[in-house]
């Protein structure tokens, strides 16, 4: 096939990329837009309310939209609905489960159905919250298949219950007789501020209507801060530092009463759920852009900070490198068939538009957190995939033969794909724990780490096609293999020298954190074994007690040990390193573990069963 036809293939990816960018705001006027450029503290870090919808919605069902009548609306729109119109928002399916004991607590034996309106758990949440609070009383480590998903399906229901009692309270017996709207309510309570405060008032001089006046202040201030403890997050910025202070609505309306200044926004949230609930969509435009006017002049960086993450999540830079990694993997198999150069060449080229969008979403992140590219599980996931494809784009551009090409964009996919289950955790910019909260260490001794891990998953990468190509094919020729050897023996040099650096460092911000440079914590060990295993191969290659298959096999229990250290500590659930168990996860792990001992029985097998002859002649 013409060259020219997959370099243009390559220009259209690069083109699409590009609009993607260009055109990832959405109209400019667009309800969803900007609301979801609110910004709102929330989990300690203010966050536009883009982000907050789709970490809630991803909480509660595993995706980042939702469906209603079979059409797909926004987080954004979700979000709106469940703050200003809540009975409605309880028609959407979004709790996603998936226990069949659970299912049958909630009244459902048998359903293909994954995920079910707030409707259908609304008779069953006494029976729900008396079998949650049972099963919290069982350790954790304890506790039945059924229990944990009581518990979760628990959690799920407390926050959509926050959420929605965040800028209105939605019980039946919570509503102000007489009052239809939340401006009407604002307007009451300002009234009896008003006449309270003032002495010269007749109400002042009646100690039965004073008494009256009191109590009903009261009464305002009790309702407000039940509004206030049930809110999950704060989306009112409090001049003059607004950038920095931030409160949530019931607890600024309960501020009022004694004594505080009424806040600007607090009118503007009421101008909006008024519009939203009577369906006038240019009051609730017009209250949104006087409100975001306001912030621009009172908390400017605020706004600017949450816009940018909104684009950010608009674009998706980390999906999108995932579905270009997958292309280049399968343009690498096609290769080895037909056109090999024309498509390794057109191959490559997407890989490196993948990488350039891989790094652009890394660097995004590291500006709109302020902290160096690894900080969390996410985030590791993020930068040992990126590390992989850089090096990976290095040997491809040394070698040209496709093979550092297809190990890159394995490992970039399979990165990602750990990435995009581990945001559906939570917020994957959260706040820093206190042990970790140190920038140059972050910078030095994380990063470091993790570069190691890439580079032993990669040199593992490779040492895999080494085994399933000689093993099933003819096509490992002894120019192939001879490139191979020295691509695995490169990386495995590259991890041991920078895993060993990684680990002293650590070593010597455990001194400073905890007094210690060393205490045997399973992720101090998972990192010893790494630096072990790697110097152990190079040993064993130069001593020349191996041959190349051996120096493969090798490489790819690395792959294993890796695993065991980077994942494997949260299974454990213990240590100063463990950030909660991943109980999900670790079906996953030992899959994995398992594959990679499979595929090494499979690399010791004796040259007779191999295809290619030169799997194992010279070194």
């Amino acid at each position: 096939m013409n060259r020219r036809f997959f370099s243009l293939v390559v220009s259209l990816v690069g083109v699409y990329l590009v609009y993607a960018l260009v055109s990832c705001g959405g109209p400019a006027g667009a309800p969803d837009r900007l609301f979801g450029e609110l910004p709102a503290l929330n989990g300690g870090r203010v966050k536009p309310l883009d982000s907050l919808a789709r970490q809630s919605l991803l909480l509660l069902s595993g995706r980042q939209t939702a469906r209603l009548n079979k059409h797909s609306v926004t987080a954004t729109h979700w979000l709106m609905e469940m703050v200003f119109r809540p009975s409605a928002a309880d028609a959407y399916p979004v709790f996603e489960i998936d226990d069949p004991d659970v299912l049958g607590l909630i009244g459902i034996q048998q359903s293909a159905q994954r995920r079910f309106t707030f409707l259908d758990l609304q008779p069953h949440l006494g029976e729900l919250q008396t079998q949650a609070n049972r099963a919290q009383e069982v350790r954790a480590e304890q506790r039945s298949r059924f229990q944990t998903a009581v518990l979760r399906l628990g959690e799920k229901v407390f926050l959509y219950w926050r959420l929605q009692n965040t800028l209105q309270l939605t019980d039946a017996d919570a509503q102000l007789p007489g009052v239809t709207s939340q401006v009407q309510e604002m307007s009451a309570y300002e009234t009896a501020l008003n006449e309270r405060d003032a002495p010269s008032k007749p109400a002042r001089k009646d100690k039965g209507a004073a008494a009256t006046l009191a109590g009903a202040v009261a009464a305002f201030r009790d309702r407000y801060h039940t509004l206030a403890d049930r809110a999950e997050f704060m989306p009112l910025p409090i001049p003059p530092e607004s950038d920095t202070r931030w409160v949530s609505v019931g607890q600024a309306l309960a501020n009022r009463a004694d004594g505080s200044a009424m806040l600007p926004g607090l009118g503007f949230f009421a101008r909006m759920g008024d519009a939203y609930r009577s369906d006038d969509v240019a009051g609730f435009r017009e209250s949104l852009r006087d409100y975001r006017r306001w912030l621009s002049d009172n908390a400017p960086r605020a706004l600017a900070h949450a816009r940018r993450e909104r684009l950010f999540n608009q674009y998706d830079p980390f999906y999108k490198s995932l579905v270009l990694y997958v292309l280049v993997c399968l343009m690498i198999f096609v290769s080895f068939l037909r056109w090999p150069e024309s498509l390794r060449q057109a191959a490559f080229g997407i890989l490196v538009l993948a990488l350039i969008v891989h790094t652009g979403g890394l660097f995004a992140r590291v500006i709109l957190q302020g902290r160096p590219p690894v900080t969390n599980l996410y985030s590791s996931a993020i930068f040992v995939g990126w590390c992989a494809v850089l090096l990976g784009v290095i040997l491809e551009r040394m070698f040209r033969n496709g093979l550092g090409a297809l190990g890159a964009a394995a490992i970039g996919f399979l990165t990602q794909i750990i990435a995009l289950h581990l945001s559906a955790q939570g917020d994957t910019m959260e706040m820093m724990r206190a042990v970790l909260d140190s920038n140059f260490w972050l910078a030095t001794h994380v990063v470091t780490v993790t570069v190691g891990y890439s580079s032993t998953f990669l040199s593992g990468a490779l040492a895999i096609v080494f085994i399933l190509r000689g093993l099933f094919s003819t096509k490992l020729s002894e120019d192939s293999a001879q490139n191979l050897t020295r691509m695995v023996y490169g990386i495995v040099c590259f991890s041991m020298f920078f895993s060993f650096i990684g680990t002293v460092l650590g070593g010597i911000w455990a001194d400073q954190s905890w007094g210690r440079f060393w205490g045997w914590d399973p992720k101090e060990n998972g990192a010893l074994m790494i630096v072990f295993w790697n110097a152990l191969i190079l040993h064993v290659w130069w001593g020349k007690m191996v041959t190349r298959r051996g120096l493969m096999v090798m490489a790819v229990f690395g792959n294993v040990i890796t695993a065991l250290s980077w994942f494997g500590v949260n299974m454990l659930g213990i240590g100063l390193h463990s950030y909660g168990f991943m109980d999900k996860a670790f079906p996953w792990l030992l899959t994995f573990c398992i594959a990679q001992l499979v595929l090494m029985a499979l690399g010791a097998l004796p040259a007779r069963f191999w295809s290619s002859p030169s799997n194992d002649a010279g070194r």
